[in-house]
């Protein structure tokens, strides 16, 4: 089809970042990998430190083409912010959903963030 651009999920030269970031995850990413692995939502498969372009995205649902992204304290800068903003555009535009849950939520309300995940699901 002329005029749409096919997106390439983990691109091989990619490989290494993100295996750096699967072993080197932060305290609310494991927390949620707890919560989604093994097809626990909904019968969902989720990918943890999935790429997407050029992007790694925290957590991938490929059915739903629904990505998490969990923000710690650096994305309360103003330019991170931005560059969240540009991120996401880029994903909706080509299709994608995508969630930005701050690190906290996942420890103090987890059942808010997966009732929030499963509402993203297609029924």
């Amino acid at each position: 089809m002329a005029g749409i651009k096919r997106i390439i999920s983990n691109k091989k030269a990619l490989k290494p970042i993100r295996q750096k970031l699967r072993n080197n995850s932060t305290s609310a990413e494991a927390e949620l990998w707890k919560l989604l692995r093994n097809k626990q939502v909904e019968g969902r498969k989720f990918r943890r430190q999935h790429s997407i372009e050029n992007n790694i995205v925290d957590f991938y649902c490929p059915s739903e083409k629904l990505i998490i992204e969990l923000d710690g304290d650096f994305h309360g800068d103003y330019t991170q912010i931005h560059k969240d903003e540009l991120r996401d555009k880029f994903f909706e535009e080509n299709g994608f959903k995508v969630l930005r849950f701050e690190n906290r939520f996942i420890f103090q309300d987890p059942e808010y963030v997966i009732g929030t995940i499963k509402s993203k699901f297609m029924l």
